[in-house]
């Protein structure tokens, strides 16, 4: 089979790419061509564009990189069309493959879609949408199921791809010495992936790592920039890392996590953790407007519930940040409780395999 694969962030190109992995031993004659990462690439196939050029975040910033924007979708478009898979597969990034799932479709190509878009967070007029275009819908939050139930679409529920990730990671026990980190509790900083999310939100974790003089701060650096992009928010007690992250969440006291797929990575670690974020002020003053859900991290959207303590904005201030890290930080009274809401998560969440499931779906789907 003839695979055309689009994931346009750094977690669709961890997903993608085990997704790759178990299509391979399913399918022994796949071809990928892609849209990715590194992760994919190294799956084999043909990178066609990396997401570092197609990952901006929010109505404020989209509306600023429209020109890049409309770019991707038409070497996309035109690459799908020279290709002819036998299969799209989209992986989570809604506003690009949605549209591309319409294009797919007048080509009359299968179009499969992995990691649900979040239209149950707003929007749910587009529900309509992926019933028309979309053949298979692959879902990841248990919740999602009946969400579409009530709309009179059957999905498949496969499980979350992250317990993947992270049964097939073995620590390294020798993490501390290879980055040259002292024998201090570590504070890990999560600001991100994106550059708006860690110009913005970074500050503010240094600042409050600064608070914490017994921890040593480690910063999960994203793969898509270098070193020197952190240059000027790291400070003499603070340590930056790359392509350790597993790493870094298994050696961690605690940390500080940009609202995203990282909060339930970290949760999965079980590290206790303080969600942030922060953004352009007219794209969360739209998004307060639009955006229907309790919750911004995926922890407490899973648990229906305040697991993790979350601040938005203007409560991002190393103020709250502190006093909320003091609340949960081991030898706290909140440890043990969020330590106990993590193993309920674990159990929601259920066991790896998910990206197994996902590939024996697609092929099934296919024959």
């Amino acid at each position: 089979m003839k695979y055309y694969i689009i994931a346009g962030e750094a977690s669709g190109d961890l997903h993608a790419s085990n997704l790759m992995q178990q299509l391979k031993l399913q399918d022994t004659a796949a071809e990928f061509r892609f849209f990715g990462g590194d992760l994919m690439q190294a799956q084999g196939g043909t990178l066609v564009k990396h997401y570092r050029a197609m990952a901006f975040m929010g109505f404020i910033e989209v509306l600023f990189n429209l020109n890049q924007i409309f770019a991707n979708l038409a070497q996309a478009k035109k690459d799908l069309l020279a290709y002819k898979p036998d299969v799209v597969i989209l992986v989570d990034f809604p506003g690009f493959n949605l549209r591309i799932a319409e294009y797919a479709k007048s080509l009359d190509i299968k179009v499969v879609y992995y990691i649900s878009p979040k239209v149950w967070a707003w929007n749910t007029k587009r529900v309509e949408k992926i019933k028309r275009i979309v053949d298979l819908l692959l879902v990841i939050l248990p919740f999602e199921v009946d969400f579409y139930k009530k709309h009179n679409y059957a999905v498949t529920y496969i499980g979350n791809p992250l317990m993947d990730a992270i049964a097939q990671h073995k620590a390294n026990e020798t993490f501390r010495a290879q980055n040259n980190l002292s024998d201090k509790p570590i504070l890990a900083l999560l600001p991100g992936s994106r550059k708006q999310e860690i110009t913005r939100l970074l500050p503010v974790m240094i600042e409050t790592a600064a608070q914490f003089p017994e921890y040593e701060c480690v910063i999960a650096g994203a793969p898509a920039f270098e070193p020197s992009f952190y240059t000027p928010y790291i400070h003499a007690n603070s340590k930056l890392v790359f392509n350790q992250t597993y790493d870094l969440l298994h050696h961690a006291s605690g940390a500080l996590v940009a609202s995203g797929t990282a909060t339930l990575e970290t949760a999965l670690f079980n590290v206790p953790q303080v969600v942030c974020y922060k953004g352009n002020p007219l794209t969360i003053a739209i998004g307060r407007l639009l955006i229907k859900i309790k919750y911004i991290s995926l922890v407490n959207l899973i648990m229906d519930k305040p697991v993790v303590e979350e601040f938005i904005q203007n409560d991002c201030t190393s103020q709250h940040l502190t006093s909320a890290l003091l609340r949960i930080l081991p030898g706290s009274n909140g440890n043990k409780l969020l330590r106990e809401n993590y193993q309920e998560l674990r159990n929601k969440v259920g066991e790896a395999g998910a990206s197994k499931r996902a590939a024996t779906a697609i092929i099934h789907f296919l024959q």
